[in-house]
């Protein structure tokens, strides 16, 4: 990381850089998620095959969620899912480079999901309904080499 007169540039230690200057948004984290009580969660999220460097280079992450959100239909209660995560994710805990975590709602080909160490294609993908205590976690097969 180098300090220039108000600019900050960081490497993820691949080659890629950014400038705070070029991305000032970069600098305004969203607020985290609640903290635990009744009316949260508590999800393990880890990162494996170098995914880990697009999340502030930590491969292991404790987050509470809230265990009810707003359906985006009619506003009433449902159960949060993994497509809330993902989307959390990108906005709470994804430090660059979301093209190469997110495609849409959900993740970009080539990246492995397990819920408690099930495929979440078994699960329901983005539909699965998330619990206390569950365990997601996401793998990259494409590497470099």
């Amino acid at each position: 990381m180098s300090n220039s007169d108000d600019i900050v540039t960081t490497s993820n230690g691949l080659g890629y850089t950014s400038n705070s200057a070029a991305h000032p948004e970069s600098l305004v984290k969203p607020p985290m998620a609640p903290t635990a009580g009744e009316d949260t969660i508590e999800i393990k999220i880890e990162f494996g095959g170098g995914l880990h460097l697009l999340f502030s280079s930590q491969p292991s992450h404790k987050i509470n969620v809230p265990r009810n959100i707003a359906n985006s239909e009619d506003g009433q209660p449902q159960p949060v899912n993994m497509r809330y995560l993902v989307k959390w994710m990108k906005s709470n805990l994804l430090s660059e480079r979301e093209e190469m975590f997110g495609d849409g709602d959900g993740v970009r080909p080539g990246i492995l999901v397990l819920i408690n160490d099930a495929d979440w294609e078994l699960e329901g993908e983005l539909e699965y309904e998330l619990r206390d205590r569950d365990e997601v976690v996401f793998i990259s097969t494409l590497h470099g080499g």
